[in-house]
């Protein structure tokens, strides 16, 4: 399992990653924040990037908030940072 802190902006004109946030990996996201539709955007988004299921990616803290820790089951560290274009540590 791979956990990350992103930075997320909803209700952008896409749902694409945006460079980094204060550090962070910022996601913007073309789905409101309203009913959990921008966090259902996010774990689409994260799903498709690194290839497994929707149910394998759990939004751990931060779902009401712009900043969040998101776990990934079936990929590693290096995996995730990878799918998102980030350069391992």
């Amino acid at each position: 399992m791979a956990r990350i802190t992103l930075y997320c902006q909803p209700g952008a004109k896409q749902t694409q990653l945006a460079g980094l946030h204060d550090g962070k990996p910022k996601i913007q996201l073309k789905a409101p924040p309203v009913d959990g539709e921008a966090n259902k955007a996010l774990i689409a988004f994260l799903a498709a990037r690194c290839g497994v299921a929707k149910s394998a990616i759990t939004i751990e803290m931060g779902a009401a908030s712009r900043i969040k820790r998101v776990d990934v089951n079936g990929v590693t560290d290096a995996e995730l940072l990878a799918a998102l274009d980030l350069p391992t540590p």
